[in-house]
């Protein structure tokens, strides 16, 4: 089975005025809740149109988080809480991008990983480590999927171009299996600091600081 990697920036406080807000939100606010609302309910229907059941929905694990909480015993309940939480981040980011469909990403990025380290490359810069490592510090606890998806990563956009530039450095050194995956993240990396620079100089209301990634 194949997953998508997608990506989209957003400014973390605002996903983070959702999670335990118990809807003390303002009048917008109240209005993307309920555009999340209606795309978990979009997304169950089609789960249960597939015969899968998580033992949790995804509106109630939505009713959850804005509750303040991720505590249902459901085996699956952190696949319904990180499509939850996604929904949320949707609803407050950029739109998406594709980063690229693989059969088995986590290998694959592992061993990306693994390559870089032994170039040299820092930890904290290492892809697998911001794509399957979660929301951010600041963000509540959410378990994780059963079978590891869905899933939800993140890097700040500060840390975009010394990415790029770090995998850039030893890219030649590379495997040339990795070459071209690595390529296409260092221009994508590239990309999203140069608009994140641009917008945060020229743009009084920017605020957006973070990458956000959504794995399916």
């Amino acid at each position: 089975m194949s997953h998508n990697i997608a990506y989209s920036t957003a400014d973390k406080a605002d996903v983070l005025a959702y999670l335990g807000s118990n809807g003390n939100l303002t009048a917008d606010q109240r209005r993307s809740l309920d555009g999340m609302r209606k795309d978990a309910q979009a997304h169950q229907d089609d789960l249960d149109h597939q015969g899968v059941d998580w033992g949790l929905s995804i509106p109630d694990a939505l009713d959850h988080l804005i509750a303040g909480r991720a505590d249902s015993d459901a085996e699956c309940a952190g696949n319904a809480y990180n499509s939850a939480l996604q929904h949320i981040i949707d609803h407050n980011a950029s739109d998406p991008y594709q980063l690229g469909t693989y059969s088995k990403p986590s290998t694959f990025f592992g061993l990306v990983d693994d390559e870089m380290r032994r170039l040299g490359v820092p930890a904290d810069l290492l892809p697998h480590g911001y794509l399957y490592g979660g929301p951010p510090d600041d963000f509540p606890h959410i378990r994780h999927s059963m079978d590891g998806y869905p899933a939800v990563g993140h890097l700040p956009l500060a840390k975009t171009k010394p990415a790029a530039d770090a995998y850039r450095a030893v890219l030649d050194q590379m495997d040339p299996d990795f070459r071209y995956d690595v390529q296409e993240l260092i221009e994508k990396l590239d990309f999203e600091h140069d608009e994140w620079e641009r917008a945060t100089r020229d743009v009084d209301w920017y605020t957006q600081d973070t990458l956000f990634f959504k794995l399916t």
